[in-house]
């Protein structure tokens, strides 16, 4: 798909949370059986509880470090706390999903006040197991800083959904 019609470019996820990247493996999130797609839209009621994430891959042996963060926190006019971490989860292992791996940071449902908020999931493959850690706060989280400090290298996978409030209105269903 040429880079300017690839909906990570489109949305700006490729800018402001990553760098451009090549997709090598399967990502799937889905909110009560409705599936996420770059640029699609949830509204807070939909997305209290952590979605079912399946990843792809076809060595067991491989872990994957799952980063779920919002570039628009607190308002997309001015996103001061940029990144924002909903949920972090290490040493899934290949062809399964999260619920295989490590919660080390709790999934924290998105609740946008202002704006249309973007929440990115972004996949990485692990050097090991056991190999990435929590950071220590939420708030001004940097993915590609993370990636670099715990070797990532580029993401494998990343796919983002649009939130704004509940009485918010616009944007395209999923």
């Amino acid at each position: 798909m040429p880079r300017d019609r690839d909906p990570l470019v489109v949305g700006r996820v490729i800018g402001d949370v990553l760098d451009p990247f090549t997709r090598s493996i399967g990502l799937r999130a889905t909110y009560n059986n409705k599936e996420v797609n770059n640029g699609c839209e949830f509204k807070p009621s939909q997305v209290v509880n952590q979605p079912r994430v399946d990843i792809g891959g076809d060595d067991l042996r491989t872990f994957y470090t799952l980063v779920m963060v919002d570039p628009d926190a607190p308002s997309p006019s001015d996103p001061n706390l940029r990144e924002y971490l909903h949920w972090l989860v290490t040493d899934i292992p290949a062809t399964t999903g999260v619920s295989f791996g490590q919660e080390v940071v709790c999934y924290e449902n998105p609740q946008p006040f202002m704006g249309i908020h973007r929440f990115v999931f972004v996949l990485f493959r692990q050097l090991g197991r056991q190999t990435v850690y929590p950071p220590g706060w939420r708030q001004n989280f940097n993915t590609r800083y993370f990636a670099e400090l715990y070797n990532l290298g580029s993401p494998v996978a990343a796919v983002y959904f649009n939130c704004q409030r509940e009485s918010g209105s616009g944007g395209r269903r999923c």
